[in-house]
């Protein structure tokens, strides 16, 4: 918990309370549902809590904004951001209900008002958001398919709306064919070990192609 302070020092007490709880809880709920590695759980709030933020590290999300988190896994990067950002609405999505088990008892464990999880495929979703969240679960191509048509065309932020992905390692060949990509590096934000090829990569809706 004190790396989470570390980089973000102005938390509420209820805000503090949310995160203090999320190790116990995935603890817990790992021991019957793995959702998270041995390894990975021992240091979660680096591998997994810390690594959602950085997304708040690009972006502010604006009071009211709709995201989405698409396959969410062990809820990241929604529920770490939905603790960030209690006035911004998160939908948590997963074709695979086991782990989504997890994540709906780690939001009724922090009385998350603000998210709501679904199990289905991405592609089965109708609503539109400000922004479409998610952790490395395809390449982009693959993923802006999934995502085609559910971005809101209003803007709210300076950031265009659009795709905010993290992923890792060298990301060039990729994201070739996307003109208007920009690449952030985490180790700006963070100082550990842990991030030195991390990325966040926004790809804003209008974005062209080579």
């Amino acid at each position: 918990m004190e790396l989470i302070l570390k980089y973000f020092p102005n938390l509420t007490k209820d805000q503090i309370e949310k995160f203090s709880k999320l190790e116990a809880l995935y603890k817990d709920w790992n021991l019957k549902i793995n959702v998270v590695s041995r390894k990975d759980i021992d240091e979660l709030y680096l591998r997994h809590v810390l690594h959602s933020l950085a997304i708040a590290k690009v972006i502010q999300f604006k009071d009211g904004s709709n995201l989405m988190d698409v396959g969410t896994g062990g809820g990241f990067p929604g529920i770490p951001l939905a603790i960030l950002f209690p006035e911004c609405q998160f939908h948590l999505v997963d074709s695979i209900n086991k782990k989504l088990n997890v994540v709906r008892e780690v939001v009724a464990g922090c009385n998350l008002q603000n998210v709501k999880v679904t199990h289905t495929r991405v592609e089965e979703i109708k609503e539109n958001y400000d922004f479409i969240l998610s952790r490395a679960v395809a390449a982009m191509p693959t993923f802006v398919h999934w995502v085609k048509g559910k971005i809101a065309k209003e803007n709210k932020h300076d950031l265009r709306n659009g795709i905010l992905y993290l992923k890792g390692g060298d990301l060039s060949e990729e994201l070739k064919d996307y003109q208007t990509t920009t690449i952030y590096d985490i180790t700006k934000f963070y100082e550990e070990d842990f991030f030195e090829t991390k990325k966040v990569v926004h790809l804003p809706m209008k974005y062209k192609v080579k």
